[in-house]
């Protein structure tokens, strides 16, 4: 904890323009040598970003890393869930068929972050139902290059504009038997990593604000507020993503650090035009998953209260 602390009080507050997914992947890259640990890598990188967009992109690969550590860590990756009827396991129609030794994977991802720029992609594909007609998924590892495999940009969002979005296109993929993970595809992989992604996103938002703050001056309680509030959620981020006292915990987490944002607001106000405005546009992106957060909170809550929960 100690170096990443050091880092984010003490490293030079300077915010070279960032132009491109690829600029922001090399300046991504260069903070991993020192900082490998995913939330601490989430934490140093989003400090080191230019703006919110790329802050959230580096959270999102630390996430990614956190949840599958086998992943090359100099490689861009996408995870690929969302379909035409949203990303519930019971949407999924992406097949996992056997074919010969190994698999063959069809099927249409319509929301993948990064996609365009992503090099390998976690897809999450069904093998079919089971007795009690429930959709067995899996998940399984894509070369972005592999023949069969269609990226589709998408048009840029309202917000965080320069983080890319695409559809995805998958005809009669072929797949190694090794390049299906083991386990089930929701309830080990895609389920726990919205509360990973949760976690290493606002660390590197907070190291990113931690950054604003101490460049432009902000008052010194409030910079400490956001270094203790990202010290909360790097512990939170190296628990069991899948206990209910880890959830209640990171609710609190969340809470403290809406109410650390709502402070900012006078700060905010003494930054530049530009970079003032681009935090109003973008902020929407913290918002996004909030009904789903709300919902595993209960959850958690319902459980530690022992009753079964529903999610």
């Amino acid at each position: 904890m100690n170096d990443v602390l050091r880092f984010l009080l003490t490293e030079a507050p300077d915010s070279p323009s960032l132009d491109s997914v690829d600029a922001w992947w090399r300046r991504h890259l260069a903070v991993l040598p020192r900082f490998p640990a995913p939330a601490d890598l989430a934490l140093a990188s989003g400090f080191r970003m230019d703006r919110l967009g790329f802050a959230f992109a580096s959270g999102y690969q630390a996430a990614l890393r956190s949840l599958f550590p086998q992943l090359p860590a100099d490689r861009r990756v996408a995870l690929c869930a969302t379909e035409s009827g949203g990303g519930h396991p019971t949407a999924m129609q992406t097949q996992l068929t056997p074919s010969g030794a190994g698999w063959k994977l069809d099927g249409v991802k319509t929301y993948v972050t990064l996609g365009t720029h992503a090099e390998v992609l976690l897809v999450v594909a069904s093998e079919g139902r089971d007795a009690q007609g429930r959709n067995r998924l899996r998940m399984a590892v894509v070369d972005a290059k592999k023949p069969g495999v269609q990226v589709e940009p998408l048009p840029p969002l309202g917000f965080i504009p320069e983080v890319p979005h695409a559809a995805l296109r998958l005809e009669g993929v072929v797949l190694a038997p090794e390049d299906v993970l083991p386990g089930d595809g929701y309830t080990r992989y895609l389920k726990p990593f919205r509360t990973v992604e949760d976690c290493h996103v606002n660390l590197a938002v907070l190291g990113w604000l931690v950054k604003v703050g101490r460049r432009c001056g902000w008052p010194v309680a409030l910079r400490e507020e956001l270094v203790a509030v990202a010290v909360m959620m790097r512990a939170l981020a190296k628990e069991d993503p899948s206990d209910p006292g880890a959830h209640v915990a990171l609710g609190g987490a969340f809470t403290q650090m809406h109410r650390a944002l709502e402070r900012c607001e006078v700060a905010w106000e003494g930054v530049d035009v530009e970079m003032r405005e681009r935090w109003q546009r973008d902020r929407r992106v913290l918002d996004l998953a909030s009904k789903v957060r709300a919902k595993r909170l209960e959850v958690a809550r319902q459980r530690l209260a022992g009753g079964a929960g529903d999610d």
